[in-house]
């Protein structure tokens, strides 16, 4: 008898301790998340501040420009960006290297494709798709280098791009400037004048690749 009641005091009491450990781990995670909830802060892209720059080149020279953001925001959390998304203006595309009158607004038509219906499709048919959006999906720094990685969306078609960039936090602001970095155009469907589409072309082509420098100040 004496047996049996020592057996049921020790049942008991390992039942008591499992019930212990089990809602502490049930809990610490819910506070965790809540913590890093606090921590996090949303800045606001300021369109005004914000643009992105690009040339592009030929081998009879090449023109360059800029492109507005439209709207978008970082997300800090520590102190560190650890997200964020841009949407992209495509009816801003501007031409800065031609004067207006000596072909600027010639380009800056067929650019966003408002020309013939026939040739909206070259470069990037504004009117189908006014809008392109950068999302972030990571920012590494090693060796000192900050690399933004994120998938960019042009023409319905999105590919991963990334790029080395300087991150700034000052006060109410923060500050995202990239290096100069290339991406191939006919990976979004821009494939006019390309060599690596069309065969005949000679000394008629448009470089593949588009250099880009992205400059975004967002506030609280």
């Amino acid at each position: 008898m004496k047996k049996i009641i020592l057996s049921l005091v020790i049942l008991t009491t390992l039942s008591l301790t499992s019930c212990k450990n089990d809602k502490a781990e049930t809990t610490e995670p819910v506070e965790d998340a809540a913590v890093a909830a606090e921590t996090a802060t949303t800045y606001k892209v300021d369109a005004t501040k914000s643009t992105i720059e690009w040339i592009g080149s030929k081998p009879a020279g090449k023109h360059n420009g800029t492109i507005a953001l439209s709207s978008g925001e970082l997300s800090l959390n520590n102190g560190k960006v650890e997200s964020g998304k841009f949407t992209i203006d495509m009816n801003s595309i501007t031409v800065l290297d031609l004067a207006a009158g000596d072909g600027k607004e010639d380009l800056e038509g067929h650019l966003k494709g408002l020309g013939k219906e026939e040739d909206a499709d070259h470069f990037f048919n504004t009117k189908k798709f006014p809008e392109g959006t950068f999302e972030i999906t990571a920012v590494e720094t090693v060796d000192a280098v900050t690399t933004v990685s994120g998938n960019l969306t042009l023409k319905g078609i999105t590919k991963p791009v990334s790029f080395p960039a300087t991150i700034s936090v000052d006060g109410d602001m923060v500050m995202l400037n990239s290096e100069s970095f290339k991406i191939d155009r006919t990976q979004w469907g821009v494939n006019y004048a390309s060599k690596s589409v069309f065969d005949d072309l000679k000394d008629k082509f448009v470089d593949d690749e588009i250099e880009l420098k992205v400059s975004v100040t967002a506030a609280k």
